[in-house]
Parts: structure tokens; C-alpha cells; sequence
């Protein structure tokens, strides 16, 4: 959705982009780096990625290191809705015609082995995290055709799902889903009880996590090493595990597209509707499950739905879809008694529907990826830990090939295309106007950005009415940041930088901040500090 050159913002949004998870658990701290390490493998990134790698490693007997900017699952990971699925958000229609029966055999195969190993490290670590097996099912959009579900049961038994099953509607569910394909033995669980527990394994097998620490620079070779600051970790390997890469420039970057995607949580009746997943064949799908026990009162449950994704920094109303989410929730679940939690988060999107997770291309042999998460970032993330732990170690594993970073495939040029054409079209923000011509027309707690001579700025106003300014060139390749409302966050339209209010980065590509302005702190119609 392209922008008005100048245009009145609306009243600032109550939006505090927390999801249920981040409010039930303290997760443990850690301290910065502090000392210069040697180890086998360092990894940037605690994440579902990165502590999975951390937690097979170590369990594998090597030392490890793991740091982040922030702590650990501050990336994406606190957002999901932690769907654990073998049903791949493209369809495996659309992976085999990309990839091949194969390699879609291979996909089935290893997000099915990623849901058995989320369950056995559970088992074995003992971790209290709602971990449940249940039943998924995917049912049509309003626009969408019953032979769309035939076709895509076709596919999915030649990917070897031999037990997914059409039925006319799914039992024991609050609404009409009309036909749908029953997926057995599907999982969820509590995302953020589940990486606390990990990170402690982790721990007690010998790895150390740092917080607060920032990764300037990836080197490969002889000895890898990551600088963060003026410390320096040399490792026989590095993973980088930070959503989407930042230690390289196009490598990657140019095969996937950033897209947000937004959530509410409602309160229901405890016991209202049986527990399972859900998702439809709508462009853009809709998604939902239950948490059960999601208030301590006892007596509720916490309803969970998503959808409404768009392009990263493409459109400016997220308000308005977080709106269409609830309508069409309550149309389903007509037992919601109230919304208690909006929020959105962002997904990479791989041009041929599978994530990038491997020895990272134009690089040297000891620098794996794990991106292209494709909205199924815990499976995917997963997967990464089981892949990338056999590469380092160096056992076969025939997933390798599938997942390569460096693959081409001839048959997704069409959207490679038309997502190239799209980032490209963004650079034209850098002659049009500004949002607002000046900085009282930006309410309180709301963003902007506005001309300035040449140049462009992402200018916020806090709560106070403080004015903080920043330039608004994204610091990866120079696409103009645009704000989002739902998330406060400054957010790149071309490969899906993002940085807080402030203008700190917290999300790659981009590995530093939103360069300073002359005017950085002042007062609306005010004096700089």
C-alpha cells in the first residue's frame, strides 16, 4: 500500500505487542560478553535456532557460545503462535511442483522428525511447557475451490503423509469448516517455557549464553571469529541464527521477502471447543489453536489467531487488520468474551516456499544460515538444529540439498521476479514527500517520516511529547523505513530491517542502527538537546 505524501496521522494506538507468552514467564537474564572465548562453535542468535543447535551440540560433547543483542528469544521466537506441523504453509502441491516428489517427501519427513524432537527433548529435559499432541486441520477459503483440497491430499500422500484424511467437516469444532484435510498427531506447546528449559540444558551441558551483545562483524575461515564490541569469539564454526542474516549483503536476501503477520488472544470459556489446530487455504491464511489454562483464574482458556500478513513497512494499517482478525474470529467463535492481547511479528518468506538452512553461500565451509522460516519458524527451527548440528559434525544427513542456501530452482523465477520488482519499486520513496510536514502533527506515541532538504527522516513522539529523530535510510542497502503502528517499530519495505522507536536495529539484515540526525531529542515545535 503506497504512502501519502502528506497526510494527518491517527491518534496514537494502545497496541503493546505482547504476546501471552512474554507474560507468564520470566526468562533467565544473562550478562554480556565479558572475556574472549575459544570454542568449537559460536553462534549468534537465541532464538528456537540458535539454542537448538546450542542444546544438540553440547548434548554432542562440544563447547559452545551463544550470544544476542538482546536476551534470549527476544527475535521472533516470543511471537509465534507455535504451530508444530508437518502441513506446510505453500502446500506440498506447491513444493513438489518447485521441488520435486522427492525433495517433498524429504520436507514432510523432516518436520515431522522436528515435532518428534521438540517432544523427545521434552521427555528427556522434563520440561512443564503444555506440550500436547493434536489433530490439524485445513479447510477452504471463501474463494477456494473443493478440488483445491482433493489435489493438495494427492500431494501430501505422494510426500509420504499416508495418514492425512479428507473429511466433510472437522469434528467437534465450534464452526463449519465445511471439507478439510485431517492432519493427525500434529503438536503445540508454550513456546517461552519451552526455550527457558532449553537454555538451562544448555547451560548444564557446559555452553554459555551471553545477552546485551551485539555481533559487528562475521568472519569465516581457519579460525571463525565473531567480533561484539571489543571482544572476539574464534570458534572452529559460526552459526548465524538471527532470522534473517547479517553477515552478508545479498547472498540471501535476494531469494526471500520479509512479511508481517498479526495475532490476537481471546479469552473463552475454559472447555468451550476441543483442542486443535486450524488453518485455511484464504491468501492471506488464517490460523488459530487453543491454549488451554491461558488465565489463572482457571475458568478460561486463551483463543489464538493470526493472519492478515502484508509486505514489511508496505502498509499502514495494521490497526484496521488486527480489527478484520477479531470480526472474523468472532463470526467462528461467537463464545469470545474479550481481545486481552494484540500483536504482530514478522516472517521470511523464501521465494520457492522452503527455508534457507546451511553453510552460508560466498562464504567460507564454517558459516551456517538459518533463515526463510516461511511462517513455520519453530518446525523450521527445529530442523536447522538437526541439520546444522549433523553438518558441523559431519554426518550425512539428506536434508542437506533441500535446504541449501545456495539452491536455485527454475520453477520459482516467476515470484523471485516479482518480489525483486517490488523491493526495487521501494527506492522511490527517497523522492517522494514526507508523511507529515512537521513534527506537531505527529501524536503522541506515533512515528513519521518527514523531508528534510535531501534527505528523509524517521522522526517519533513519545508518550511525553519528546521528539527523537533518526535518520531514515536503512543502513543495509538504503531503502527508506516506513513506521508500523501495531508493532511501534521502524520497519525497511525492501528486505526487512527493523529497528524500535528509537531507531535501535532488531532485526537484520541491517547490523546497525538508524544513523543519528543534527536534531536528535527536542520537544514538538521546541529546542534540540
Amino acid at each position: 500500500m503506497k504512502r501519502q505524501s502528506v497526510r494527518s496521522l491517527p491518534k496514537s494506538e494502545s497496541y503493546d505487542n505482547r504476546s501471552p507468552w512474554m507474560e507468564d514467564v520470566k526468562l533467565p537474564a544473562f550478562p554480556p560478553l565479558a572475556e574472549n572465548p575459544r570454542v568449537d562453535v559460536g553462534i549468534v542468535g537465541a532464538g528456537i535456532s540458535g539454542l537448538t543447535i546450542a542444546y544438540l551440540l553440547t548434548q554432542a560433547g562440544k563447547s559452545v557460545v551463544v550470544i544476542d543483542d538482546g536476551g534470549l528469544a527476544s527475535g521472533m521466537t516470543q511471537f509465534t503462535t507455535a504451530h508444530l506441523s508437518c502441513a506446510i504453509d505453500a502446500g506440498y502441491l506447491e513444493i513438489e511442483r518447485i521441488h520435486g516428489q522427492q525433495a517433498a517427501r524429504l520436507v514432510a519427513e523432516s518436520h515431522l522428525s522436528a515435532i518428534h524432537r521438540i517432544e523427545h527433548i521434552v521427555r528427556k529435559e522434563a520440561i512443564d511447557c503444555d506440550f500436547e499432541r493434536l489433530d490439524g486441520f485445513l479447510f477452504l477459503g471463501p474463494d477456494d475451490r473443493e478440488e483445491h483440497l482433493e489435489r493438495e491430499l494427492e500431494a501430501v500422500r505422494r510426500a509420504g503423509l499416508a495418514d492425512v484424511e479428507k473429511l466433510a467437516r472437522a469434528p467437534h469444532s465450534p464452526f463449519d469448516t465445511g471439507p478439510c484435510l485431517r492432519y493427525p498427531n500434529q503438536a503445540q506447546f508454550h513456546p517461552l517455557k519451552y526455550m527457558a528449559a532449553l537454555a538451562a540444558a544448555v547451560q548444564r551441558g557446559g555452553g554459555r549464553i551471553f545477552g546485551r551483545t551485539h555481533a559487528k562483524e562475521i568472519r569465516g575461515g581457519g579460525a571463525a571469529r565473531i567480533k561484539a564490541g571489543s571482544k572476539s569469539i574464534l570458534a572452529d564454526a559460526v552459526v548465524v541464527a538471527t532470522n534473517t542474516p547479517i553477515n552478508d549483503l545479498f547472498a540471501v536476501h535476494t531469494k526471500q521477502a520479509p512479511y508481517m503477520t498479526y495475532v490476537i488472544g481471546a479469552r473463552v470459556p475454559a472447555g468451550s471447543m476441543t483442542r486443535a489446530l486450524y488453518w485455511d487455504t484464504h491468501d492471506p491464511y488464517h490460523y488459530v489453536r487453543l491454549q488451554p489454562g491461558g488465565w489463572p483464574d482457571g475458568r478460561h482458556d486463551l483463543l489464538i489467531v493470526g493472519g492478515e500478513d502484508h509486505k514489511s513497512g508496505q502498509a499502514d494499517d495494521a490497526p484496521q487488520r488486527q480489527a478484520r482478525l477479531e470480526t472474523w474470529a468472532r463470526a467462528r467463535f461467537p463464545f469470545i468474551e474479550s481481545v486481552d492481547f494484540r500483536w504482530g511479528g514478522q516472517v521470511m518468506e523464501a521465494v520457492d516456499g522452503l527455508a534457507f538452512i546451511g553453510r552460508n553461500p560466498l562464504d567460507q565451509d564454517n558459516v551456517f544460515i538459518a533463515t526463510g522460516d516461511c511462517g513455520m519458524g519453530i518446525t523450521h527451527g527445529t530442523i536447522a538444529g538437526i541439520l546444522i548440528t549433523d553438518l558441523i559434525l559431519g554426518r550425512k544427513n539428506s536434508w542437506e540439498p533441500v535446504y541449501d542456501p545456495s539452491r536455485k530452482r527454475l520453477a520459482s523465477l516467476g515470484r523471485f521476479g516479482r518480489e525483486t520488482i517490488n523491493m526495487a519499486a521501494q527506492y522511490a520513496d527517497w523522492v517522494t514527500g514526507g508523511e507529515v510536514s512537521s513534527p506537531e502533527a505527529i501524536p503522541r506515541g506515533v512515528g513519521a517520516v518527514m523531508r528534510r532538504g535531501f534527505g528523509k527522516v524517521a522522526v517519533y513522539r513519545d508518550e511525553t511529547g519528546m521528539v527523537h529523530e533518526r535518520s531514515a535510510v536503512c543502513p543495509h542497502l538504503g531503502c527508506i523505513v516506513h513506521w508500523n503502528r501495531a508493532t511501534k517499530t521502524w520497519d525497511c519495505p525492501c528486505h526487512g530491517s527493523r529497528f524500535d522507536c528509537l531507531g535501535k536495529v532488531i532485526n537484520g539484515p541491517a547490523n546497525s542502527d538508524l544513523a543519528q540526525t543534527n536534531g536528535r531529542r527536542r520537544e514538538a515545535g521546541g529546542h534540540e538537546e
